[in-house]
This record gives C-alpha cells, structure tokens and sequence, in this order.
C-alpha cells in the first residue's frame, strides 16, 4: 500500500513540477512550491527523489517517455526516406510546444542521467534501417542517427534559447536538408563511385534485420551478418 502511495504522491510531485517549469521565466523550480501544490513536505520529496537534481530527472525522464509514445505513434508509410522528414519536423513541433521541457531534456546539464536518450536513438535507427534496406542510405543507420539527433536537437535548442538570434523561418528545413543530404544517397548507379559490394551488404544486412530468413540456421544468419557488417565497414 505504501509504494502505491508513493508512486502516486512521486507522479504528482513529477507533474508539479513540469507546471512550474513551463512557468518558470529562468527554467528554474523550488522545491518547497512543488511540495506546497501537491500538499506534502519537503522531506518526502527528497525521500522520494533524493534532492532537485533528482526530481528534475525524473521531470525529463517523464517527457522522454512522452516524446517516445509521440514518435512511435507517427505513421509508418511505404517511404522511409519522406517519414524521416516526417520525423525531423515533428521533434521541432515537440520542441516549440514544449521549451522549457525540451531545454531539461535536452540541454547538456551535469550529473543528468537518463537512459531514454538510447530509446530514441533507437526509434531513429528503426527508420533508417528501412531507408537502408531501400538503398537509400550511404553509412549505417547508427552513424546516419548519430548526426541526425544532434543537428535536429542543435537547431531546436538554438531557437528556443535565442530566439532573436536563430530567428530565420526556413532554418530548420535549410539544417534538415544538409544533414539529409549528407547520409541519405538515391539507388546507386554503377557510375557513381559508390562501392557497389559494400552498398549490397548495406542492404542485404537492413532487409534481413527486418525480416530475418528461415532459410539460415541462428548461427548461420549471426555469422552471415558479421560477414556483412564486415564488408561494409571503410
């Protein structure tokens, strides 16, 4: 009875305090607010959350898992390439509704700790292992994530945070098309320089983490994509 509770009074001291986030002019909370909206003392939010820094973990911990349930809610069409589009503007709609979270979510802050940032790039890797077994894209679906995530962060905390500064409408399509220009490549073409074993494996490794084949035995399937990881390494 007393963990249910607890984890009633710790999500009502969460939601607390994202309220006062959202209204907070300096992105800052105080303890003893949060604790006053939701009629309980300050010991038990530090019994519950350790300290602040605790509490505001689990506030971003809280709109992580919002964010993910939003991601994994688009829809998924036949065009892998035009739902990362799709992607990119939704987490800048994400952003724009919600600053002050975003900016606990996703600014650098010391001592942060959160594992939801690996979800997420989980759920972008799922779209470019689709946009790879298409041949659509030109390094591997984690290199791809790992510039993508951080230039669509990159561009929504700028416009959050200096607004005045960041303030051209067209900068987050102009940001998003460099950045796509740079992993996403049309069907290669024999003439076109691209290695055309190494973009095969590409493929080939995608389409199978898809779908797998019955025709390989678990380690004949585990030793075939180490061989195509292989050639498609630099």
């Amino acid at each position: 009875m007393q963990k249910l509770e607890d984890n009633a009074v710790r999500a009502a001291l969460v939601e607390a305090a994202e309220r006062q986030l959202a209204a907070s002019a300096d992105g800052d909370i105080a303890t003893r607010a949060v604790c006053e909206e939701v009629g309980v003392t300050q010991p038990v939010l530090y019994r519950l959350f350790g300290d602040k820094r605790g509490l505001l973990d689990a506030v971003a911990d809280a709109g992580f898992e919002r964010y993910a349930r939003r991601k994994a809610g688009l829809e998924v069409s036949d065009d892998p390439v035009a739902d990362m589009y799709v992607g990119w503007d939704d987490h800048m709609a994400f952003a724009a509704e919600n600053p002050a979270l975003y900016q606990l979510m996703f600014a650098p802050r010391a001592g942060a700790a959160s594992s939801a940032h690996r979800r997420i790039l989980d759920l972008l890797e799922a779209t470019l292992v689709r946009a790879a077994a298409a041949g659509a894209l030109r390094t591997t679906p984690r290199l791809a994530a790992q510039l993508i995530l951080p230039a669509n962060i990159g561009v929504a905390l700028s416009r959050i945070a200096q607004p005045s500064l960041f303030d051209d409408p067209d900068l987050s399509h102009r940001a998003r098309d460099a950045v796509f220009a740079a992993v996403l490549t049309a069907i290669p073409a024999q003439d076109d320089g691209t290695d055309p074993v190494r973009a095969g494996a590409r493929q080939l490794r995608s389409r199978l983490s898809l779908s797998g084949t019955p025709k390989l035995e678990p380690a004949e399937a585990a030793l075939l994509d180490r061989w195509l990881e292989r050639l498609d390494e630099p």
